[in-house]
């Protein structure tokens, strides 16, 4: 279940970023089209006025659930100088009651943006382009927030059994074989690099 929830949050984020990256595309192939003589006929009849809107609502519910995805991998920005200075027992509590009060602040805002839309949803409120309802936009807040606060006990409850928090390598590719440690990046076969030849003067090529 938590596996497809994984690739669910996955799968959501990549197919809005590459809907809004395609939309904005289009509408600006759209609006410089506009501006040649010979494409006025073709392209005067398809509106795009809709699409910044619909990119920046796309935008907002992937921030949300980005922010959610943030916390399973450890890509969220923390300032741990002080807290990696402490005696193990002493960061794990630190640590604990950090998550904690993650979880506790994203459960609020979830409450807090459930009872909000649940206000909008009973007016006849909506967007100015799209005329969406305004519900279905706001309905962003609570879903990433409450996915959010569980992401943080689910990592508070790892580290409280595996004393481990996800990191995430910045430096590591997708696909890229991890066999670089035996690698000899100064041997190279062309005798070009100064430190490769330095290395088979040692060796005695």
């Amino acid at each position: 279940m938590l596996r497809f929830l994984d690739h669910l949050e996955e799968w959501l984020i990549g197919a809005l970023m590459a809907a809004a990256t395609l939309l904005i595309f289009v509408a600006v192939i759209h609006r410089y089209g506009m501006g040649i003589e010979a494409l006025q006929p073709y392209l005067q009849h398809i509106h795009l006025s809709w699409a910044q809107e619909l990119c920046i609502y796309m935008f907002v519910w992937m921030a949300k659930f980005g922010a959610a995805y943030g916390v399973r991998t450890g890509i969220h920005v923390g300032v741990d100088v002080l807290i990696n200075r402490m005696q193990d027992n002493t960061r794990a509590k630190f640590i604990v009651f950090g998550l904690c009060a993650g979880a506790l602040f994203t459960a609020i805002i979830g409450t807090l943006g459930a009872n909000f839309v649940w206000e909008i949803a009973h007016t006849e409120q909506t967007s100015a382009d799209l005329e969406l309802p305004m519900w279905l936009v706001y309905l962003a807040v609570p879903c990433g927030s409450y996915l959010m606060c569980f992401r943080f006990l689910q990592v508070t409850f790892s580290f409280i059994r595996t004393g481990e928090l996800p990191k995430h390598d910045h430096s590591h590719v997708e696909g890229m074989d991890d066999q670089t440690d035996d690698i000899n990046w100064f041997a190279m076969d062309d005798n070009l690099h100064p430190h490769g030849v330095a290395h088979d003067k040692r060796e005695g090529k």
